[in-house]
């Protein structure tokens, strides 16, 4: 049998490229008798279905933690299974001569060859359904005419040795239809979480349209598709119609049923044809980490690699630190369940506006940075993820639309999807309030000012030549009135001390300074950002991600790594993707800058608004309250664990009343003592260390000219006796290939007082030393 389809087909192909001038009659009569040429009766084995590998995720121990995979590749149907209206819905989409041809058109076959040898290219289909059952079991997909001659052949003989229905069957067991799904069956429960039994109408239409490119229509790959999805649902319905499977109030009460992605701005609607979210990933205990790490990968690698290309991923995840930030975060949410009502405007089809009421849960978030390797040990990005769907503890960006605001800093948020558009994490972040204080301090400091400059502290400062609303500042979590050095206006959180000080060092180099740390969602626009003072007060969105990265800077003494829940990445043949144990860290500020910061902030924990966070030993921190106490936080590090926390209501922000033992919530209420709980968790086995003692800012004097220039003289290095600064810091080997994991250890070297670069370069685990 081989043997004689192998001169066939060579044959084939010579007659075909023979006939590049010859009319369309003279090739469809080639064709025709190559078609119903007898043949042996056996036919060639038929493919097994295509079948992606599955991509394990370990921890930084080597402990499995969950697996990215593509759904059910097929689920097993049978025949008396399929829904009439299914099979009804395929046949009027794909083939509406399915029974009564010989399992070739002929005619749309030979159109579509004339129009490749034309065009120079293989663009045209012309396939019956027979043609595409052929097509996926016994020739593959290669475009080539021979391919396509070989593939009219094989179909004709199937037509001859097997019954109509038995090759829709199997067409339909088989049949890719996006999300991963080979097959009705999985299709079936990918789609719409049921049985293929269960199939509707509506439901039935949709998967028949999306037959003719399934990643194209898939609904639940973002919006466009989803439109895209809906009309080839419609069209569907139509030629049903046409055909007269369906009478017209049937199709009258269907073609409403529009297609609806659900999630949580898209809920379940009963009148809709409802696609359930993609289930390809099992996120095991830790979701909000895994879902981190599936961000991380789809943007840098795509969808298919890690779903169908059997990747080995170890992880920065430490699950001992990861149980406490748990721990931390459910304690601090237990009896705030009951959710928050607030209103919002929805455009009604008629064009009006209706205001409708919804409820909203509060959430919150936590995230610990290792500073000198920018893994992240540990993150909480809400209440329960598999309720919500969102972590809270990313963010996005925010870009204005309007192109005549000057940007003279633009966001550059992680990650971007194959679009270039920002991926979705906790809508484009919530308000820092004074939590983004230390970022004007450090640009401050790195300009020459001291930590004992003194300013006015009135309670409330109008900003000059300001008119309009928000031109005047009041203080909101700390006291005012008198005068204040820097020192004791960052303890009290002074906010009129703070709008001064930071049109003294400006607000672009404030944004700029803030992205060199780690936060890079920050983006400064005069025209947008109220007469600069405000900008001192958060008013841009950030994440509790790039809060402890930015954060981690200081503890670093100014190096920074970005960060990453990746280790190692190795493809199934062993070729290594990724590895992240010895990347570089850049230094983004200076050392004496970095040390002043510090030695600031914790003043906050001993005598400031941040008590609360006290634990005990060495900590430096930053609370931050939005206005009307829409956004609290608390951002803290120690020499080995840079970690922030964010409390509010997850949808949108909304006020926050009072609520465990916080009389006014604040960021050095409930956000500062969560804190507190999880770094002593966290820490509880780790030697105490000290920070190193700052050297005082100088600015450099240019002895010839007498003035000063930029940089800043470290005078003399102190740093308290006895004590080191800290690390080498958490890392694992790689996740050997084995199924089972385990572990090796070789030694490391711990860094100096005095080094400038960073380079971490580990393979054991070894705990944090601060």
């Amino acid at each position: 049998m081989r043997a004689f389809l192998k001169l066939v087909f060579r044959t084939a192909g010579v007659v075909i490229i023979s006939t590049l001038a010859v009319p369309v009659t003279v090739l469809a009569v080639i064709l025709g008798s190559l078609i119903f040429l007898p043949l042996p009766a056996s036919l060639p084995e038929p493919k097994p279905l295509e079948a992606g590998q599955v991509t394990h995720v370990y921890d930084q121990n080597g402990q499995e933690i969950g697996q990215f995979r593509e759904f059910e590749q097929n689920i097993p149907v049978k025949a008396t299974d399929i829904p009439l209206v299914l099979k009804q819905a395929v046949i009027a989409s794909e083939d509406k001569s399915f029974y009564s041809h010989g399992g070739v058109d002929v005619r749309g076959s030979v159109r579509a060859l004339w129009a490749d040898i034309r065009g120079k290219g293989i663009e045209q289909g012309g396939s019956t359904i027979t043609q595409q059952y052929v097509k996926g079991a016994y020739v593959g997909k290669e475009r080539t005419i021979v391919r396509k001659v070989r593939e009219a052949i094989i179909a004709s003989q199937l037509e001859r040795q097997m019954k109509k229905d038995d090759i829709l069957y199997k067409y339909l067991s088989s049949v890719y239809l996006g999300g991963g799904a080979y097959g009705v069956g999985a299709a079936a429960k990918v789609y719409f979480n049921k049985s293929v039994r269960d199939l509707t109408l509506t439901e039935a239409a949709l998967l028949a349209g999306v037959i003719p490119s399934p990643s194209r229509y898939y609904p639940q790959d973002g919006p466009a598709n989803v439109q895209l999805a809906e009309v080839r649902r419609k069209t569907v319905l139509e030629k049903m119609l046409q055909q007269g499977y369906i009478d017209k109030p049937t199709y009258d009460v269907a073609i409403t049923q529009e297609v609806n992605a659900i999630d949580l701005q898209h809920p379940f609607d009963i009148n809709k044809t409802n696609v359930w979210p993609k289930a390809t990933t099992s996120f095991g205990p830790y979701p909000y980490f895994m879902d981190y790490v599936r961000k991380y990968l789809d943007a840098k690698y795509g969808a298919a690699a890690i779903d169908r290309g059997g990747l080995r991923v170890q992880t920065t995840l430490d699950p001992a630190t990861q149980d406490a930030a748990q721990a931390a975060v459910t304690d601090a949410l237990k009896g705030t369940k009951s959710p928050i009502g607030y209103q919002v405007q929805v455009k009604q089809p008629d064009g009006s506006m209706k205001t409708e009421t919804r409820e909203t849960p509060l959430e919150m978030g936590l995230v610990a940075v290792e500073p000198q390797t920018g893994f992240v040990k540990a993150m909480v990005g809400g209440r329960d993820y598999n309720e919500s769907k969102v972590n809270l503890a990313l963010g996005g960006c925010y870009k204005p639309t309007d192109p005549k605001i000057r940007v003279e800093v633009e966001a550059t948020c992680w990650p971007l999807d194959a679009e270039g558009k920002y991926v979705k994490g906790g809508g484009t972040g919530r308000q820092p309030g004074s939590s983004f204080k230390p970022f004007v301090l450090a640009t401050a400091f790195s300009k020459g000012v001291q930590p004992t400059k003194v300013y006015s502290a009135p309670s409330t400062y109008h900003i000059p030549n300001c008119t309009g609303a928000n031109c005047t500042i009041g203080n909101y979590e700390g006291e005012g009135g008198g005068s204040a050095d820097l020192r004791h206006a960052t303890w009290s959180s002074i906010n009129t001390v703070y709008a001064q000080l930071i049109r003294d060092v400006g607000c672009k180099d404030t944004a700029e300074m803030a992205k060199k740390l780690g936060v890079t969602s920050a983006w400064y626009s005069p025209d947008f950002h109220t007469c600069s003072g405000t900008y001192a007060l958060g008013v841009i969105d950030v994440s509790p991600l790039e809060m402890a990265s930015a954060y981690s800077s200081f503890a670093a003494r100014g190096m920074h790594q970005d960060p990453t829940p990746i280790v190692r990445i190795e493809k199934p043949d062993g070729t290594v993707l990724e590895d992240n144990r010895s990347r570089q860290a850049n230094r983004v500020l200076d050392e004496v800058v970095a040390d002043n910061v510090t030695d600031v902030l914790r003043g906050v924990i001993t005598s400031g608004t941040g008590r609360r966070a006290d634990i005990g030993r060495p900590a430096a921190g930053k609370t931050g309250t939005s206005e009307n106490s829409e956004n609290n936080w608390f951002v803290g590090f120690t020499p080995t664990l840079s970690t922030a926390v964010w409390l509010g209501y997850r949808d949108q922000p909304i006020h926050m009343p009072s609520m465990k033992g916080c009389g006014a919530m604040v960021g050095g209420c409930l956000p500062a003592q969560t804190w507190h709980n999880f770094m002593a968790a966290a820490l509880k086995d780790v030697p105490v260390t000290d920070f190193n003692q700052p050297a005082p800012i100088q600015v450099i004097k240019d002895q010839l000219n007498k003035v000063a220039r930029t940089g800043i003289d470290p005078g003399a290095q102190r740093r308290p006796s006895g004590t080191g600064d800290g690390g080498p810091y958490v890392v694992s080997p790689p996740a050997p290939r084995a199924e089972a994991p385990t572990t090796t250890t070789t030694s490391t070297t711990e860094p100096t007082a005095t080094s400038t670069t960073s380079t971490t370069s580990t393979t054991t685990r070894v705990l944090p030393t601060g």
